[in-house]
Protein backbone atom coordinates (compact mmCIF):
# COMPACT_ATOMS: atom_id res chain seq x y z
CA UNK A 1 0.00 0.00 0.00
CA UNK A 2 1.40 3.40 -0.97
CA UNK A 3 1.84 6.10 1.63
CA UNK A 4 -1.02 8.06 0.01
CA UNK A 5 -3.41 5.13 0.18
CA UNK A 6 -2.25 4.27 3.71
CA UNK A 7 -2.78 7.87 4.77
CA UNK A 8 -6.32 7.96 3.35
CA UNK A 9 -7.13 4.67 5.10
CA UNK A 10 -5.88 6.01 8.43
CA UNK A 11 -7.84 9.26 8.02
CA UNK A 12 -11.05 7.36 7.23
CA UNK A 13 -10.58 4.86 10.07
CA UNK A 14 -9.82 7.64 12.54
CA UNK A 15 -12.84 9.73 11.54
CA UNK A 16 -15.14 6.69 11.56
CA UNK A 17 -13.91 5.79 15.04
CA UNK A 18 -14.39 9.35 16.26
CA UNK A 19 -17.92 9.40 14.84
CA UNK A 20 -18.79 6.06 16.48
CA UNK A 21 -17.06 6.95 19.74
CA UNK A 22 -15.28 3.59 19.89
CA UNK A 23 -13.66 0.87 17.79
CA UNK A 24 -14.25 -2.91 17.98
CA UNK A 25 -12.05 -4.98 20.30
CA UNK A 26 -9.84 -2.09 21.55
CA UNK A 27 -10.74 0.19 24.46
CA UNK A 28 -10.24 3.62 22.89
CA UNK A 29 -12.16 6.86 23.20
CA UNK A 30 -12.24 9.80 20.78
CA UNK A 31 -9.13 11.38 22.27
CA UNK A 32 -6.98 8.26 21.99
CA UNK A 33 -8.22 7.58 18.46
CA UNK A 34 -7.31 11.13 17.38
CA UNK A 35 -3.81 11.01 18.85
CA UNK A 36 -3.08 7.46 17.57
CA UNK A 37 -4.41 8.38 14.13
CA UNK A 38 -2.24 11.51 14.08
CA UNK A 39 0.84 9.51 15.04
CA UNK A 40 0.13 6.86 12.42
CA UNK A 41 -0.19 9.53 9.72
CA UNK A 42 3.24 10.89 10.62
CA UNK A 43 4.73 7.38 10.63
CA UNK A 44 3.41 6.55 7.13
CA UNK A 45 4.67 9.85 5.75
CA UNK A 46 1.26 11.44 5.13
CA UNK A 47 2.44 14.52 7.01
CA UNK A 48 5.97 15.41 8.25
CA UNK A 49 6.48 15.68 12.01
CA UNK A 50 7.29 19.40 11.81
CA UNK A 51 4.11 20.09 9.86
CA UNK A 52 2.15 18.02 12.36
CA UNK A 53 3.42 20.21 15.19
CA UNK A 54 2.61 23.34 13.17
CA UNK A 55 -0.94 22.06 12.48
CA UNK A 56 -1.84 22.18 16.18
CA UNK A 57 -3.58 25.51 16.71
CA UNK A 58 -2.31 26.69 20.11
CA UNK A 59 -4.78 29.59 20.17
CA UNK A 60 -7.67 27.11 20.23
CA UNK A 61 -5.99 24.91 22.86
CA UNK A 62 -5.29 27.96 25.06
CA UNK A 63 -8.86 29.19 24.68
CA UNK A 64 -10.32 25.82 25.64
CA UNK A 65 -7.98 25.54 28.64
CA UNK A 66 -8.80 29.05 29.86
CA UNK A 67 -12.56 28.47 29.67
CA UNK A 68 -12.19 25.11 31.42
CA UNK A 69 -10.34 26.73 34.33
CA UNK A 70 -13.05 29.39 34.64
CA UNK A 71 -15.86 26.83 34.49
CA UNK A 72 -14.08 24.57 36.98
CA UNK A 73 -13.87 27.37 39.53
CA UNK A 74 -17.51 28.34 39.04
CA UNK A 75 -18.57 24.71 39.39
CA UNK A 76 -16.48 24.17 42.53
CA UNK A 77 -17.89 27.38 44.00
CA UNK A 78 -21.43 26.06 43.50
CA UNK A 79 -22.42 28.81 41.05
CA UNK A 80 -24.21 26.67 38.47
CA UNK A 81 -26.06 24.65 41.09
CA UNK A 82 -27.16 27.84 42.87
CA UNK A 83 -28.45 29.47 39.67
CA UNK A 84 -30.30 26.35 38.54
CA UNK A 85 -32.01 25.90 41.90
CA UNK A 86 -33.08 29.53 42.15
CA UNK A 87 -34.57 29.40 38.68
CA UNK A 88 -36.34 26.14 39.54
CA UNK A 89 -38.02 27.73 42.54
CA UNK A 90 -39.77 30.20 40.23
CA UNK A 91 -41.29 27.45 38.08
CA UNK A 92 -44.74 26.63 39.50
CA UNK A 93 -46.24 24.68 36.57
CA UNK A 94 -44.76 22.12 34.15
CA UNK A 95 -45.01 24.55 31.22
CA UNK A 96 -43.20 27.30 33.12
CA UNK A 97 -40.56 24.82 34.30
CA UNK A 98 -39.97 23.77 30.70
CA UNK A 99 -39.65 27.37 29.48
CA UNK A 100 -37.32 28.25 32.37
CA UNK A 101 -35.18 25.21 31.61
CA UNK A 102 -34.92 26.11 27.91
CA UNK A 103 -33.95 29.74 28.37
CA UNK A 104 -31.76 29.24 31.42
CA UNK A 105 -29.79 26.43 29.78
CA UNK A 106 -29.58 28.36 26.51
CA UNK A 107 -28.45 31.67 27.97
CA UNK A 108 -25.91 30.12 30.34
CA UNK A 109 -24.51 28.02 27.48
CA UNK A 110 -23.78 31.17 25.51
CA UNK A 111 -21.38 32.33 28.22
CA UNK A 112 -20.11 29.02 29.57
CA UNK A 113 -19.50 25.77 27.70
CA UNK A 114 -22.75 23.95 26.92
CA UNK A 115 -21.38 20.68 28.28
CA UNK A 116 -20.86 22.30 31.68
CA UNK A 117 -24.46 23.51 31.81
CA UNK A 118 -26.10 20.15 31.07
CA UNK A 119 -23.74 18.45 33.53
CA UNK A 120 -25.24 20.60 36.31
CA UNK A 121 -28.83 20.87 35.07
CA UNK A 122 -29.50 17.17 34.49
CA UNK A 123 -29.38 15.88 38.09
CA UNK A 124 -31.33 18.92 39.30
CA UNK A 125 -34.09 18.37 36.73
CA UNK A 126 -34.27 14.69 37.65
CA UNK A 127 -34.68 15.65 41.30
CA UNK A 128 -37.36 18.27 40.60
CA UNK A 129 -39.41 16.02 38.32
CA UNK A 130 -39.17 13.10 40.76
CA UNK A 131 -40.48 15.17 43.66
CA UNK A 132 -43.21 16.74 41.50
CA UNK A 133 -44.26 13.44 39.95
CA UNK A 134 -43.53 14.68 36.41
CA UNK A 135 -42.08 12.81 33.45
CA UNK A 136 -38.43 13.92 33.23
CA UNK A 137 -38.18 13.40 29.46
CA UNK A 138 -39.48 16.81 28.28
CA UNK A 139 -37.13 18.60 30.64
CA UNK A 140 -34.10 16.48 29.76
CA UNK A 141 -34.81 17.19 26.09
CA UNK A 142 -35.12 20.89 26.93
CA UNK A 143 -31.76 21.01 28.69
CA UNK A 144 -29.89 19.16 25.92
CA UNK A 145 -31.37 20.89 22.89
CA UNK A 146 -31.44 24.37 24.45
CA UNK A 147 -27.81 24.12 25.57
CA UNK A 148 -26.80 23.34 22.00
CA UNK A 149 -28.94 26.12 20.49
CA UNK A 150 -27.94 28.75 23.05
CA UNK A 151 -24.25 28.03 22.60
CA UNK A 152 -24.38 29.27 18.99
CA UNK A 153 -24.63 32.88 20.21
CA UNK A 154 -20.99 33.46 21.18
CA UNK A 155 -17.45 32.41 20.35
CA UNK A 156 -17.08 30.76 23.77
CA UNK A 157 -20.35 28.80 23.78
CA UNK A 158 -18.95 25.54 22.41
CA UNK A 159 -15.66 24.08 21.13
CA UNK A 160 -16.47 24.43 17.42
CA UNK A 161 -17.29 28.12 17.84
CA UNK A 162 -13.98 28.62 19.65
CA UNK A 163 -12.21 26.98 16.74
CA UNK A 164 -14.10 29.15 14.23
CA UNK A 165 -13.32 32.30 16.20
CA UNK A 166 -9.60 31.59 16.16
CA UNK A 167 -9.56 30.50 12.51
CA UNK A 168 -11.74 33.29 11.12
CA UNK A 169 -10.51 36.31 13.07
CA UNK A 170 -14.13 37.41 13.58
CA UNK A 171 -14.37 39.56 16.71
CA UNK A 172 -16.46 38.61 19.72
CA UNK A 173 -18.89 41.52 19.25
CA UNK A 174 -19.37 40.93 15.53
CA UNK A 175 -20.04 37.24 16.07
CA UNK A 176 -22.51 37.92 18.89
CA UNK A 177 -24.48 40.50 16.89
CA UNK A 178 -24.71 38.09 13.96
CA UNK A 179 -25.56 34.94 15.91
CA UNK A 180 -27.51 36.00 19.01
CA UNK A 181 -30.78 36.31 17.01
CA UNK A 182 -30.22 32.77 15.70
CA UNK A 183 -29.92 31.56 19.29
CA UNK A 184 -32.92 33.52 20.60
CA UNK A 185 -35.17 32.44 17.74
CA UNK A 186 -33.89 28.90 18.13
CA UNK A 187 -34.76 28.81 21.84
CA UNK A 188 -38.29 29.96 21.04
CA UNK A 189 -38.58 27.15 18.49
CA UNK A 190 -37.22 24.60 20.98
CA UNK A 191 -39.90 25.65 23.48
CA UNK A 192 -42.72 25.46 20.93
CA UNK A 193 -41.65 22.07 19.58
CA UNK A 194 -41.33 20.53 23.03
CA UNK A 195 -44.71 21.96 24.04
CA UNK A 196 -46.22 20.27 20.98
CA UNK A 197 -44.41 16.94 21.39
CA UNK A 198 -44.99 16.63 25.16
CA UNK A 199 -48.27 18.53 25.57
CA UNK A 200 -49.81 15.67 27.57
CA UNK A 201 -46.96 15.68 30.10
CA UNK A 202 -47.14 19.48 30.45
CA UNK A 203 -50.79 19.76 31.45
CA UNK A 204 -51.39 22.55 34.02
CA UNK A 205 -50.73 21.51 37.61
CA UNK A 206 -48.82 22.82 40.60
CA UNK A 207 -45.14 21.92 40.78
CA UNK A 208 -43.36 21.48 44.08
CA UNK A 209 -39.59 21.63 43.61
CA UNK A 210 -38.86 19.92 46.89
CA UNK A 211 -36.54 20.74 49.76
CA UNK A 212 -33.51 18.57 49.04
CA UNK A 213 -30.35 20.17 50.45
CA UNK A 214 -28.49 22.34 47.97
CA UNK A 215 -24.80 22.04 47.38
CA UNK A 216 -22.74 24.27 49.67
CA UNK A 217 -21.72 27.55 48.07
CA UNK A 218 -18.06 28.50 48.50
CA UNK A 219 -18.63 32.25 48.73
CA UNK A 220 -15.03 33.58 48.54
CA UNK A 221 -14.36 31.43 45.48
CA UNK A 222 -17.75 32.39 44.05
CA UNK A 223 -17.01 36.11 44.35
CA UNK A 224 -13.60 35.70 42.78
CA UNK A 225 -14.96 33.56 39.94
CA UNK A 226 -17.72 36.06 39.17
CA UNK A 227 -15.17 38.91 39.10
CA UNK A 228 -13.00 36.88 36.70
CA UNK A 229 -16.05 36.19 34.51
CA UNK A 230 -16.93 39.88 34.40
CA UNK A 231 -13.34 40.76 33.50
CA UNK A 232 -13.47 38.17 30.73
CA UNK A 233 -16.63 39.68 29.25
CA UNK A 234 -15.17 43.20 29.47
CA UNK A 235 -11.98 42.05 27.73
CA UNK A 236 -13.94 40.31 24.97
CA UNK A 237 -16.21 43.29 24.36
CA UNK A 238 -13.17 45.60 24.34
CA UNK A 239 -11.69 43.57 21.50
CA UNK A 240 -8.94 41.62 23.26
CA UNK A 241 -8.03 38.39 21.41
CA UNK A 242 -10.37 35.69 22.69
CA UNK A 243 -7.64 33.18 23.69
CA UNK A 244 -5.71 35.85 25.62
CA UNK A 245 -8.86 37.05 27.39
CA UNK A 246 -9.72 33.49 28.47
CA UNK A 247 -6.17 32.79 29.62
CA UNK A 248 -6.12 36.09 31.56
CA UNK A 249 -9.34 35.17 33.40
CA UNK A 250 -7.94 31.71 34.14
CA UNK A 251 -4.70 33.21 35.47
CA UNK A 252 -6.63 35.43 37.88
CA UNK A 253 -8.30 32.32 39.31
CA UNK A 254 -5.10 30.27 39.49
CA UNK A 255 -3.61 32.80 41.94
CA UNK A 256 -5.29 31.49 45.09
CA UNK A 257 -4.73 30.87 48.79
CA UNK A 258 -7.71 28.59 49.46
CA UNK A 259 -8.12 26.23 46.53
CA UNK A 260 -5.32 23.82 45.64
CA UNK A 261 -4.37 23.97 41.94
CA UNK A 262 -4.57 20.19 41.77
CA UNK A 263 -8.28 20.41 42.64
CA UNK A 264 -8.90 22.73 39.69
CA UNK A 265 -6.78 20.64 37.32
CA UNK A 266 -8.83 17.56 38.26
CA UNK A 267 -11.84 19.32 36.75
CA UNK A 268 -10.10 20.04 33.43
CA UNK A 269 -11.15 17.83 30.51
CA UNK A 270 -7.62 16.97 29.44
CA UNK A 271 -8.91 14.37 27.00
CA UNK A 272 -10.68 17.13 25.03
CA UNK A 273 -7.39 19.02 24.67
CA UNK A 274 -5.68 15.82 23.50
CA UNK A 275 -8.58 15.18 21.11
CA UNK A 276 -8.26 18.64 19.55
CA UNK A 277 -4.47 18.33 19.22
CA UNK A 278 -4.68 14.99 17.45
CA UNK A 279 -7.57 16.09 15.28
CA UNK A 280 -5.67 19.15 14.05
CA UNK A 281 -2.98 16.81 12.72
CA UNK A 282 -5.47 14.34 11.21
CA UNK A 283 -7.35 17.04 9.30
CA UNK A 284 -4.10 18.70 8.18
CA UNK A 285 -3.01 15.36 6.76
CA UNK A 286 -6.43 14.94 5.12
CA UNK A 287 -5.94 18.29 3.42
CA UNK A 288 -2.52 17.24 2.13
CA UNK A 289 -4.05 14.00 0.83
CA UNK A 290 -6.62 15.87 -1.24
CA UNK A 291 -9.74 15.33 0.88
CA UNK A 292 -10.40 19.05 1.22
CA UNK A 293 -10.02 19.61 -2.52
CA UNK A 294 -12.59 16.89 -3.15
CA UNK A 295 -15.06 18.51 -0.74
CA UNK A 296 -14.42 21.94 -2.24
CA UNK A 297 -14.96 20.57 -5.74
CA UNK A 298 -18.25 19.01 -4.72
CA UNK A 299 -19.41 22.27 -3.15
CA UNK A 300 -18.44 24.24 -6.25
CA UNK A 301 -20.51 21.89 -8.39
CA UNK A 302 -23.45 22.04 -5.97
CA UNK A 303 -23.16 25.77 -5.23
CA UNK A 304 -21.48 27.50 -2.30
CA UNK A 305 -24.49 29.45 -1.08
CA UNK A 306 -25.65 29.54 2.52
CA UNK A 307 -28.28 26.75 2.17
CA UNK A 308 -25.87 24.31 0.46
CA UNK A 309 -23.03 24.98 2.90
CA UNK A 310 -25.46 24.65 5.82
CA UNK A 311 -26.74 21.29 4.66
CA UNK A 312 -23.22 20.05 3.92
CA UNK A 313 -21.99 21.14 7.35
CA UNK A 314 -25.03 19.66 9.10
CA UNK A 315 -24.69 16.31 7.33
CA UNK A 316 -20.93 16.14 7.89
CA UNK A 317 -21.42 17.04 11.58
CA UNK A 318 -23.71 14.05 12.03
CA UNK A 319 -21.25 11.77 10.24
CA UNK A 320 -17.94 12.72 11.89
CA UNK A 321 -19.12 15.09 14.69
CA UNK A 322 -19.10 18.89 14.66
CA UNK A 323 -15.48 19.69 15.54
CA UNK A 324 -14.01 17.39 12.85
CA UNK A 325 -16.57 18.83 10.41
CA UNK A 326 -15.34 22.36 11.10
CA UNK A 327 -11.72 21.32 10.66
CA UNK A 328 -12.45 19.52 7.39
CA UNK A 329 -14.43 22.46 6.02
CA UNK A 330 -12.06 25.14 7.28
CA UNK A 331 -9.93 25.30 4.10
CA UNK A 332 -13.12 25.29 2.01
CA UNK A 333 -14.56 28.30 3.84
CA UNK A 334 -11.24 30.17 3.61
CA UNK A 335 -11.45 29.83 -0.17
CA UNK A 336 -14.97 31.24 -0.50
CA UNK A 337 -15.62 34.66 -2.05
CA UNK A 338 -17.23 35.78 1.23
CA UNK A 339 -15.41 33.83 3.95
CA UNK A 340 -17.01 35.65 6.90
CA UNK A 341 -20.46 34.56 5.75
CA UNK A 342 -19.09 31.05 5.36
CA UNK A 343 -17.70 31.05 8.91
CA UNK A 344 -21.00 32.26 10.39
CA UNK A 345 -22.88 29.64 8.39
CA UNK A 346 -20.48 26.94 9.53
CA UNK A 347 -20.87 27.95 13.19
CA UNK A 348 -24.65 27.98 12.89
CA UNK A 349 -25.04 24.71 11.00
CA UNK A 350 -22.52 22.58 12.91
CA UNK A 351 -23.97 23.71 16.24
CA UNK A 352 -27.66 23.33 15.45
CA UNK A 353 -27.06 20.03 13.67
CA UNK A 354 -26.00 18.61 17.01
CA UNK A 355 -29.65 18.36 18.00
CA UNK A 356 -30.61 15.93 15.23
CA UNK A 357 -29.85 12.70 17.10
CA UNK A 358 -28.81 11.62 20.56
CA UNK A 359 -25.27 11.09 19.23
CA UNK A 360 -25.13 14.54 17.62
CA UNK A 361 -23.35 16.33 20.46
CA UNK A 362 -21.49 15.61 23.67
CA UNK A 363 -24.12 17.61 25.60
CA UNK A 364 -26.82 15.16 24.46
CA UNK A 365 -24.75 12.19 25.59
CA UNK A 366 -24.04 13.78 28.98
CA UNK A 367 -27.77 14.22 29.57
CA UNK A 368 -28.58 10.66 28.50
CA UNK A 369 -25.77 9.07 30.51
CA UNK A 370 -26.48 11.12 33.63
CA UNK A 371 -30.18 10.25 33.41
CA UNK A 372 -29.31 6.59 32.95
CA UNK A 373 -27.30 6.60 36.18
CA UNK A 374 -30.50 7.74 37.91
CA UNK A 375 -32.68 5.06 36.31
CA UNK A 376 -34.22 7.26 33.61
CA UNK A 377 -33.79 6.21 29.97
CA UNK A 378 -33.62 8.83 27.25
CA UNK A 379 -33.52 6.49 24.27
CA UNK A 380 -32.30 7.19 20.76
CA UNK A 381 -35.85 6.85 19.44
CA UNK A 382 -37.33 9.07 22.13
CA UNK A 383 -34.78 11.76 21.42
CA UNK A 384 -35.70 11.79 17.71
CA UNK A 385 -39.26 12.87 18.54
CA UNK A 386 -38.05 16.30 19.52
CA UNK A 387 -34.58 16.36 17.99
CA UNK A 388 -35.57 16.06 14.34
CA UNK A 389 -38.18 18.88 14.22
CA UNK A 390 -36.01 21.12 16.41
CA UNK A 391 -33.01 20.65 14.11
CA UNK A 392 -34.97 21.21 10.89
CA UNK A 393 -36.76 24.31 12.19
CA UNK A 394 -33.73 25.93 13.84
CA UNK A 395 -31.53 25.24 10.80
CA UNK A 396 -34.21 26.79 8.60
CA UNK A 397 -34.33 29.84 10.86
CA UNK A 398 -30.53 30.13 10.92
CA UNK A 399 -30.28 29.90 7.13
CA UNK A 400 -33.00 32.53 6.72
CA UNK A 401 -31.43 34.94 9.22
CA UNK A 402 -27.91 34.74 7.80
CA UNK A 403 -29.25 35.03 4.25
CA UNK A 404 -31.22 38.16 5.11
CA UNK A 405 -28.53 39.91 7.18
CA UNK A 406 -25.22 39.16 5.41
Amino acid sequence: MTSHAAGLAIVVLTLVGIAAGSLPVVRMNRATMAIVGATALVLVGAIPLGDAYAAIDLNTIVLLFGMMVLNANLRLAGFFDMVARRLGHHAHTPAVLLAVTVFAAGILSAVFLNDTIVLVFTPLLLEVTRVAGLSPLPFLMAAATAANVGSVATLVGNPQNMLIGVSSGIGFNRFFVAMAPVAIGGLVLVTLVLFAVYRGALAPRAVEVGTAPARRVHRPLLRKSIVASILLVIALVAGMPVPLAALGAASVLLVTRRLKPARVFQEIDWSLLVFFSGLFVVTAAAERLGVTNAVFGWLQRSGTGIPVLSVAAAVLSNIVSNVPAVLLLRPVVEGLARPEVGWLTLAMATTLAGNLTLLGSVANLIVAESAGHHGVQLSFREYLRGGVPITLLTLGWGILWISLTT
